[in-house]
C-alpha cells in the first residue's frame, strides 16, 4: 500500500512561509544588532510556527501570524536575558572600530541609531509600518493594542525621528509640534510609549 504524503490544510500554502523568510529576517534585525542573533531569532520563530502550523487560522495572513510568535519568542528571550547576563548591552566588542567614511553610510548610521534610540513601542510600529509595509490594521494585530495606539505611536516615532535627526523645516514638525502664542512650542504629547 503506498504511503502518501499530508496534504496542508485549506487556506495555507507551504510555499507561504519560504516567502516569508527575508521579510522575518527583516523584523528580527529590528530586535538583534548581530545579524547571527537575528537569524537564530528567525529560526526559532520558523520552528514554533511550523511544530504549531495547526493552529494557524486558514483565512487569516501568515505573516501576521509568524511576526507575533517572533515577538512573544523575542520578549521571553529578551526577560530571560535581562536576568541572567545584565551589563552585555554595553559590551566594546559589539561596536564598529572604525565608521565609515560615505556620506549616505554616516547618515544611515545616524539614523540607525535614532531609530533604536526609540522607546521598543515605537521602534517596533515605525519598523513594521515604515520599513516593512505592514498595514495599520495588522501593525496592531502584531503588537497586541488598538488601531489608535499604533497610529499615535507612529505619529511620535516620526516626530521624534525628525528632531533628532535634525530636520527643522516647519512642514516637517507640523505634526509633532504645536506653535504657542510666544512662539514658544511645546509637544502634544511626551514619547514615552
Amino acid at each position: 500500500m503506498p504511503v502518501s504524503s499530508p496534504q496542508p490544510p485549506r487556506g495555507r500554502d507551504d510555499n507561504e512561509i519560504v516567502q516569508l523568510i527575508p521579510a522575518l529576517r527583516a523584523f528580527a534585525r529590528t530586535f538583534y544588532r548581530d545579524p547571527v542573533d537575528a537569524d537564530d531569532l528567525v529560526q526559532e520563530t520558523l520552528t514554533k510556527g511550523i511544530a504549531n502550523i495547526d493552529k494557524f487560522k486558514p483565512g487569516t495572513r501568515m505573516k501576521s501570524w509568524l511576526f507575533t510568535i517572533m515577538r512573544n519568542t523575542f520578549c521571553t528571550r529578551f526577560a530571560g536575558y535581562r536576568r541572567e547576563q545584565p551589563g552585555l548591552t554595553e559590551c566594546a566588542s559589539s561596536r564598529l572600530s572604525v565608521e565609515a567614511p560615505q556620506e549616505w553610510s554616516v547618515r544611515s548610521g545616524e539614523v540607525k541609531t535614532a531609530v533604536e534610540s526609540l522607546p521598543a513601542p515605537q521602534r517596533e510600529v515605525i519598523v513594521l509600518i515604515g520599513m516593512l509595509g505592514v498595514s495599520y490594521e495588522e501593525a496592531a494585530s502584531i503588537c497586541g493594542c488598538a488601531i489608535g495606539t499604533v497610529k499615535s505611536r507612529l505619529n511620535r516615532a516620526r516626530a521624534t525621528l525628525l528632531i533628532q535627526l535634525g530636520e527643522s523645516s516647519g512642514q516637517s514638525l507640523v505634526e509633532s509640534t504645536v506653535q504657542l502664542s510666544d512662539g514658544n512650542s511645546c509637544e502634544r504629547r511626551d514619547c514615552s510609549n
